[in-house]
């Protein structure tokens, strides 16, 4: 299987190779592709070359073989290094090395997303949405399904937090630099770079492009920082949902655009174009302008591009759905209307609801619904309050028949699911079971694993975070300036053995962190006696919304209160590392969006993988998970006073945590081993495992979605 730019991640592998001794440059292919991180023992090998510096360089393999002075001299090394490195290589070639499942490498599906959260070394995400997209680039490569991604390159990413002593939050960026990423730059015959240009604000942008492979799925990312370019247009693709509206709109044409000029270049002819969000609603447009340029009608020309065309909706949330005004989106695109032989209001139309009314704006979601053959919602409640949001665009349907349909969101299992827990797996579900996540006869073992054997691994996990923790709040609290007897009190308190309550979202006013403290009484006694409960917080508000970080100061506010500063820890900066300590150590994941706000979510999924047991809002994802044995659920207050919804939301949280969840915890029958909680981990494993898994997800948009058919046989 070949792909465009093998040669370019080949040179670049070589190159890196060259500063290593001869023993470790296997360790250089590795590092340029993302499937070591999901093969066991990947990580562990990295890990095991310079446990120091794979930490400060947030387990970046190309940087550790860069920077690490030990494998520039070559010494100290485990002599089984290079063999178990070597045994690593020919595990993932035999994986990549298979035949296509469906459909046909010549034209594969073109997945466009304006994030990837593909691993924490690769800045080009911010949160659930970018993490789905890279867990199902990972799952097509699991799955040997033809796909390749379209994305940006963000030299400085998504911001980092810092919180001050008053508990404010402030951000910061980080410049990457692509030559310090598994990262290759494309280029073309003559040995230069291969570049496209986008029109975009009257000029020729001019944009780069560089190659992140994904196991077999390669992942091409759009860069404008070219020298050809302005200053202005260079920071088109600085940073990650910037801002400055006019910035974002311009990377949202550049993806969809610029992303199907790349693979016009690269000589990609997708079977399907995939929207993942509207942020690439544009993608069609440009297909669509190909086609008229050669002559067709755009009527003609736009259904063409529609057949090819799927799009995925993401939120009910306004953030979500952007909108921009007539003047705005022309100063972008400039004479996109007269490349498709149209005038601007008859553009227009395709991204209003409303096609006829001038006044109103042209959003991107609307757009992608009109320009594609099928749209899905990421849950079957979703798929409901789609059908809802969106009815006028089909307004001669009601709400049942509008053509929205849900696929299910799904969390890749190798990447979330700790070693431990697959080990344990590994020892009693069938052989093979990876490549069968998605059959619930392959979780139906789950019930004979000895109480014993998941008892056992919770412990593990639990201590581990426990651990985690410990370092990383004393490091966080020291920063802030905040005493060295309030910096070390969860170093010396957090408790192994204790209950552990864990919520981790990205800070917004309807994911409510605050209603874990909303009765700070009730919230309190929590935290007090023999049956303690400990709570890991982590999240982080964008910086433009003040009433999310009026939140996050708000829970700071308690930190002087009894208990608090010992037994619970706000953990700064979240990112998908943190994410896997906390979704693999806490014992209980708390989720309480005001519905009907939340899509999905795939957190809970990932504390389900790890014997965790989820405690949500009966909204997204939870609404049909919730069988009443696998967890704990409650509907939400509709009242539409918001306050009085909050007050009943809180109170029926802690009736779930006093009278239900601390109890069953802590009640060990003699044994030492609870069973009742026990129960409730099989049955959260037996009913998440297999169909909240990105295996099933894949398997449902190639089905439902993307209509590949059988498998053909190019190389």
């Amino acid at each position: 299987m070949s792909h465009p730019g093998d040669r370019d991640v080949a040179r670049a592998a070589e190159t890196l190779a060259a500063g290593l001794p001869a023993p470790l440059r296997v360790l250089a292919r590795l590092a340029y592709n993302y499937r070591w991180s999901w093969t066991p023992g990947g990580p562990e090998l990295f890990e095991s070359v310079d446990p120091y510096r794979w930490a400060t360089c947030r387990e970046n393999p190309v940087r550790l073989l860069q920077e690490s002075p030990l494998v520039s001299s070559g010494h100290g090394f485990d002599p089984d290094l290079a063999l178990r490195a070597a045994a690593l290589e020919s595990v993932i070639a035999e994986e990549l090395a298979r035949a296509p499942s469906t459909g046909s490498n010549e034209h594969p599906v073109a997945f466009l997303c304006a994030e990837y959260g593909v691993h924490r070394s690769l800045p080009t995400y911010s949160g659930g949405l970018g993490v789905l997209a890279g867990d199902l680039l990972k799952e097509a490569s699991d799955q040997a399904v033809p796909m390749v991604g379209v994305g940006i390159l963000y030299r400085q990413g998504t911001y980092h937090q810092q919180i001050d002593l008053g508990g404010w939050q402030h951000e910061y960026w980080a410049e990457s630099d692509p030559d310090r990423l598994p990262a290759a730059l494309m280029t073309g015959e003559d040995g230069l770079p291969l570049t496209v240009n986008v029109p975009l604000r009257g000029r020729e942008v001019v944009v780069q492009v560089w190659r992140v492979d994904v196991g077999r799925v390669p992942l091409y990312l759009l860069d404008a920082q070219r020298p050809e370019n302005s200053r202005a247009d260079r920071w088109i693709t600085a940073r990650l949902y910037v801002g400055d509206r006019q910035v974002r709109l311009a990377q949202y044409a550049l993806l969809g655009m610029g992303g199907i000029r790349v693979l016009r270049a690269l000589g990609i002819e997708p079977a399907v174009v995939h929207l993942n969000e509207g942020h690439a609603g544009l993608a069609p447009v440009e297909l669509a302008a190909r086609d008229v340029e050669a002559g067709a009608a755009f009527e003609s020309a736009l259904a063409s591009a529609r057949e090819r065309t799927v799009f995925t909706t993401h939120t009910p949330v306004a953030a979500g759905n952007e909108s921009y005004g007539a003047e705005e989106l022309f100063e972008a695109l400039g004479d996109l209307p007269g490349r498709l032989g149209m005038d601007e209001q008859r553009f227009l139309a395709l991204g209003r609801v409303h096609p006829g009314d001038r006044d109103e704006p042209f959003g991107v979601t609307p757009l992608g619904i009109r320009v594609s053959r099928s749209s899905n919602a990421v849950s079957r409640r979703h798929g409901e309050v789609a059908r809802e949001m969106w009815q006028p665009l089909f307004p001669d349907r009601p709400v049942p028949a509008v053509p929205i349909g849900h696929v299910t969101n799904g969390v890749h299992v190798p990447t979330w699911m700790a070693p431990a827990m697959q080990e344990l797996l590994d020892a009693h579900l069938p052989e093979g079971w990876r490549y069968r996540q998605d059959d619930p006869a392959t979780w139906k073992v789950i019930d004979a694993i000895p109480d014993a054997g998941l008892w056992g691994v919770r412990n593990h996990l639990r201590s581990a975070l426990v651990d985690y923790v410990r370092d990383r709040t004393v490091g966080d609290r020291l920063a802030r300036e905040e005493s060295t007897e309030y910096a070390e009190a969860a170093a010396q308190a957090f408790d192994p053995g204790a209950l552990t309550i864990g919520f981790a979202r990205r800070v917004a006013g309807y994911k409510r962190l605050d209603l874990l403290f909303r009765d700070p009484g009730r919230a309190l006694r929590l935290l007090e006696g023999d049956r303690a409960v400990q709570f890991v917080l982590a999240g982080k508000a964008h910086p433009q919304d003040e009433s999310a970080k009026r939140i996050l100061q708000a829970v700071f506010g308690m930190k002087w209160e009894t208990h608090v500063a010992e037994r619970v820890a706000f953990l700064e900066d979240y990112d998908m590392g943190m994410a896997a300590q906390l979704v693999r150590g806490c014992d209980v994941w708390v989720n309480v969006p005001r519905p009907p706000f939340e899509a999905s979510g795939t957190s809970g999924m990932k504390a389900a993988l790890n014997g965790g047991l989820n405690l949500s809002v009966l909204d997204g994802w939870w609404d049909e998970a919730f069988d009443g044995t696998n967890g704990w659920g409650f509907a939400g207050n509709q009242s539409p006073d918001l306050g009085w919804r909050d007050d009943a939301d809180a109170g029926a949280l802690y009736d779930l945590l006093e009278n239900d969840v601390v109890p069953l915890f802590y009640d060990r029958a003699g044994t030492g081993i609870p069973d009742g909680w026990i129960d409730r981990m099989r049955a959260s494993l037996r009913t998440v495992g297999g169909t909240f898994c990105a295996s099933r997800t894949l398997r449902d948009y190639v089905t439902t979605a993307y209509r590949l058919g059988p498998a053909r046989g190019e190389s």
